[in-house]
């Protein structure tokens, strides 16, 4: 099969870029967000020690386009690490998946800043 072809699917990864290690620990949940703002709860996970979940967030198998959100519990995993200020607690990313492909969403994160981008 092409990869144009391949059913589509959705992975993290959770980078600690003040430690310079990856974020394990972190908890993630993912919601698909309808058009009337109905959301449905399509996993909760936690990262490893890779700073990535044991299998996609949204497998193959699950997959649809459309816009979902993952929730990245960022203060629970700061403050576990002794991060001091909570400054950020629920850092949420909003994104469309508008084709089928694989979508990569990772999060670079530190006690009070984060970034993130469309990975491969």
């Amino acid at each position: 099969m092409q990869e144009d072809t391949m059913p589509g699917y959705l992975t993290t990864h959770v980078l600690d870029t003040a430690r310079g290690l990856p974020a394990q620990g972190v908890t993630i949940t993912l919601d698909r967000v309808e058009a009337d703002g109905t959301r449905t709860r399509l996993a909760k996970t936690r990262t490893n020690a890779d700073g990535r979940t044991d299998a996609p967030i949204l497998p193959k198998d699950s997959f649809a386009t459309g816009d979902y959100e993952l929730v990245f519990h960022a203060g629970d995993y700061l403050r576990a690490h002794g991060a001091p200020d909570t400054f950020l607690d629920l850092v949420p990313l909003r994104f469309r998946m508008a084709e089928e492909a694989h979508y990569h969403v990772p999060l670079l994160l530190s006690p009070f800043g984060y970034s993130t981008y469309r990975g491969s």
